[in-house]
């Protein structure tokens, strides 16, 4: 049976082999040779902690979602940035989607009125889930960063973005 729970502590090992596929894809993120989390308290500090969610089949997981502030200034504090990934075998069987329902769901329980992301144009899958969810493009961020491993190739990002109807109107 598929369930969606909040992300425990117990969970890091999975999560950051299913972050590791998503660097390997080098369409996931700009890391691409180790995690900038060293460990779940790196990564802990980083992502806000009421909403961080698992997809899990037993005791496998099938893939993570959180939420990262995107600024410390107290005006922006309903507005955060999404970071979803999948396990490559989960891909195309509607686990993006129960997420990323779910992550809504709890971001407008917890007073976020906008989510954004930053999605690499090669990655079609992910800007698919974003437009099916509602996420509007705002743009594309051209050569906002340089992936390392790939001869310092510089990379574009687009922009997209989540208005909430249901809180911060």
């Amino acid at each position: 049976m598929t369930v969606i729970e909040k992300m425990k502590k117990s969970d890091w090992n999975q999560v950051l082999d299913i972050y590791i596929q998503g660097m390997e894809t080098k369409n996931a993120t700009f890391e691409t040779t180790k995690p900038e989390w060293e460990s779940w308290e790196d990564w802990d500090s980083d992502h806000l902690e009421n909403c961080r969610l698992v997809v899990k089949e037993g005791t496998k997981l099938l893939g993570w979602a959180a939420l990262l502030p995107i600024s410390t200034r107290k005006y922006y504090s309903g507005v955060a940035e999404v970071s979803i990934y999948l396990d490559k075998e989960s891909l195309g069987k509607g686990i993006g989607s129960m997420l990323m329902k779910s992550l809504i769901e709890h971001s407008e329980k917890n007073g976020f009125w906008m989510l954004q992301s930053e999605i690499f144009p090669e990655n079609i899958g992910s800007i698919k889930l974003h437009d099916k969810f509602a996420f509007r493009k705002v743009g594309i961020r051209e050569k906002i960063g340089k992936m390392e491993g790939t001869k310092n190739e510089w990379r574009d990002v687009v922009l997209m973005e989540r208005r909430s109807e249901k809180c911060g109107v």
